[in-house]
């Protein structure tokens, strides 16, 4: 028996590999042609907003392995040209990080909310007052008088100390979603009434926080946190906001860590919205194109997999839904 056995396992074995290749060629072949016969093939342009920029280039780059025939272009540079060349029909479609204003929608803009993120105030890691200001955090009334009258001018009257060191705040030049969630996060309504030093984009303000020991910008989610190591990229520190006022970060206050932890808070509402908001892809009206309907319908749907990794939070299923019925 034993060796009647042992005779027969090679031919077994052949056996199973001949099957696994001829499963793995038709497999194989199945797939090529799903792909020649794919009716989707052509261009979709896409621009606008840095805070939707890294996630569109990430749904892009999937859905082209569905759609190899579908090539995606898609440029950063801020809601106000997202929005622009989306009304002009420059691009399909316009990434847009603030809500829609009635004058926008009168001029035929057309929108479907597709994830959600938030800008947060940003300090170099070398700040003179950083270990006070980790402690402390700062009130919703200090960042209003540092970014709309300029009272508050030195680090020292920030944490109360005797630091002399001058506060140099950064904003945004190009128009933006981020500087208007902040400026109505803080009191105001419009990205001109921010204080600061005005520098282009999301990496500009970055930047100008990190080459400037005394400075403060805001950012969105995607420029303060590597997706990597979830970690604050180096050069920059979170300022923690005291919410409730009383002079200190609470334990529930303190979830700056990591970008997990910023994004928990933000699903569940810990952290204030604005400057959460939604993001959006807008048009020119319904899209026409097919290419940009699948595209559109992928990102309500299998698309979604793909936030909380790229570090974004995912809407509420009614936004979703609602989103999906404007499809049809």
């Amino acid at each position: 028996m034993t060796k009647k056995y042992t005779s027969r396992l090679p031919l077994i074995f052949i056996f199973i590999v001949f099957m696994i290749f001829l499963t793995g060629c038709d497999q194989r072949n199945s797939s090529n042609t799903a792909l020649k016969n794919d009716p989707l093939k052509g261009k979709i342009t896409i621009s606008g907003a840095f805070a939707l920029y890294p996630l569109t280039v990430r749904w892009a780059e999937e859905f082209q392995k569905l759609h190899p025939k579908v090539t995606i272009n898609i440029s950063a540079g801020g809601a106000g040209k997202g929005m622009a060349d989306a009304l002009s029909r420059m691009v399909d479609l316009g990434m847009y990080s603030k809500e829609l204003s009635p004058e926008e929608r009168a001029k035929g803009a057309w929108f479907v909310a597709v994830a959600k993120d938030a800008v947060l105030p940003t300090v170099n890691t070398k700040n003179p007052v950083l270990k006070e200001l980790k402690t402390k955090g700062m009130t919703r009334q200090m960042f209003y008088k540092v970014f709309i009258t300029g009272e508050i001018k030195t680090w020292g009257e920030v944490v109360g100390t005797g630091s002399k060191d001058r506060i140099q705040p950064f904003t945004r030049s190009d128009a933006c979603g981020a500087a208007e969630m902040w400026a109505k996060y803080i009191g105001k309504k419009k990205q001109e009434d921010l204080l600061g030093l005005g520098v282009n984009g999301d990496p500009g303000v970055a930047d100008g926080v990190r080459k400037t020991l005394t400075g403060i910008g805001y950012n969105n989610l995607n420029f303060v946190y590597d997706m990597q190591t979830r970690q604050v990229y180096n050069g920059l520190e979170v300022v923690p906001i005291d919410i409730n006022g009383n002079g200190h970060i609470d334990p529930e206050e303190n979830f700056y860590s990591t970008l997990d932890g910023v994004m928990k808070a933000i699903k569940e509402g810990q952290y204030p919205s604005p400057p959460a908001r939604d993001l959006y892809l807008v048009a020119a009206g319904k899209p026409k194109n097919k290419n940009c309907i699948a595209f559109l319908r992928w990102i309500l749907t299998d698309g979604q997999k793909f936030l909380t990794e790229a570090g974004y939070i995912t809407l509420p299923e009614e936004k979703i839904k609602a989103g999906q019925d404007k499809l049809k």
